[in-house]
């Protein structure tokens, strides 16, 4: 007997602008729960200003007050934080929480596009295009983008559809419908086929910049990005509850903290018991989380502890890293931000790099998506060609600074 949505997720929006709406979440546990859930949060853009978590192992309850916008999509956010809780794979008399991540992912592989788009070359043009797909629900997996010299753009987006319906002709149709009208007389030509197999997104970006990106303390000061404070507090103390660690968290927030944090504890397996954050006086944003190990136990092993610290210190103060190079007569802007373990990169960071550079009235000549791993992580690596350096409209810390404070939400 499945679990009726309606009681799955239950959405209390603000009657005034600017109040926060209130994301009530109530179906069985698993771990990663939390990342999942504040994946979908971040995708649609909603500002979570405080929550609480609380689950005995197997059933979860978890509330969330959160800042929307006049554009959000309540009744799609509702279906898809529906679709990622246990719950829903129940309804269906499928055993979700029992199955091993490897075969989730390989079972639940979507499948991979290529939409190709030829248009006139004009100032927020990769923008629009990646606002029209955000709107759709329609994942950007790797994209190829370049620009010749009579200024025409070849655009290549390999994408996945969160729908599943872009085989159908009506939903091609859509999409090119809603393409045309943002782009205009600019489109010229517009193609969506299915991709075979032999395609892969997982395909190694340049180490060139390696050393440029990785090398570096994100506690010190140095051109491999910025951070977001160094103010960043985190203890842990085994003493006050019997059976779970209290991990305490103090720092400023920014835009996807709350999937960082979670997304840490998902890769190192920890399940939360109970927890409890929230913004103060505008930036500040405190936590404390009650966990347990995989096996239920406390994190008593000193190396243990070190090692999970020293991983959220590092989410923490450098989420992604922003990045300016010279690239020959040219200026190459390069994000990178880490993957999680299942695979998922971080949503949305394409768009907002497009949107800050529109912005800034900053034409981008190229792109491309790629991904990178250095040591035991995977990274997901942004490169855009923006303009030679003698005709850039606004000076390179300039760019840097814009794309780091739209990336963390700060403008």
């Amino acid at each position: 007997m499945g679990i009726l949505s309606d009681d799955v997720v239950i959405i209390r929006q603000s009657e005034k602008e600017g109040d926060p709406s209130v994301i009530t979440i109530n179906c069985p546990d698993k771990t990663g729960l939390g990342c999942d859930l504040c994946r979908i949060l971040l995708f649609f853009g909603l500002n979570v200003i405080r929550g609480d978590v609380s689950t005995d192992g197997k059933w979860c309850y978890l509330v969330f007050w959160v800042i929307g916008k006049p554009n959000t999509r309540w009744n799609l956010l509702k279906m898809r934080l529906v679709e990622a809780s246990p719950s829903f794979s129940w309804a269906f008399g499928i055993s979700r929480c029992y199955l091993p991540d490897s075969e989730l992912l390989s079972s639940k592989l979507p499948d991979l596009f290529l939409l190709k788009l030829a248009c006139s070359d004009r100032t927020g043009l990769l923008y629009d295009v990646t606002e029209v797909l955000y709107k759709l629900e329609i994942s950007i997996e790797k994209v190829k983008i370049s620009t010749t010299p009579d200024g025409k753009v070849m655009d290549l987006f390999f994408v996945t559809d969160t729908r599943e319906l872009l085989g159908t002709g009506k939903r091609r149709d859509e999409v090119y419908e809603y393409l045309r009208d943002a782009i205009g007389d600019s489109l010229m030509s517009y193609d969506i086929e299915l991709v075979g197999p032999e395609i892969t997104v997982r395909s190694q970006a340049s180490a060139s910049f390696a050393e440029t990106l990785f090398s570096s303390d994100v506690s010190g000061e140095h051109p491999s990005g910025l951070n977001t404070s160094n103010c960043v507090s985190i203890t842990v103390d085994n003493s006050l509850s019997p059976a779970h660690t209290l991990i305490q968290i103090s720092c400023q927030d920014h835009k996807g903290l709350l999937y960082d944090i979670m997304r840490t504890f998902k890769d190192f397996n920890i399940q939360i018991s109970y927890g409890r954050f929230t913004i103060k006086r505008g930036r500040n944003f405190e936590m404390d989380l009650f966990i347990v190990q995989s096996d239920g136990r406390k994190i008593l092993d000193s190396s243990k502890q070190t090692a999970l610290i020293s991983r959220l210190r590092a989410e923490l103060q450098q989420p992604l890293r922003v990045v300016m190079m010279n690239r020959g007569p040219d200026t190459e802007l390069l994000v990178t931000n880490p993957v999680e373990l299942s695979g998922k990169g971080r949503p949305q960071v394409f768009h907002d790099i497009a949107f800050a550079l529109k912005k800034l009235n900053t034409c981008i000549f190229s792109a491309e998506i790629g991904r990178h791993v250095m040591g035991d992580r995977e990274w997901e690596v942004y490169k855009v060609l923006i303009n030679e350096e003698d005709s850039l409209p606004v000076s390179r810390s300039k760019i840097k600074e814009q794309v780091w404070n739209t990336l963390m939400g700060w403008d």
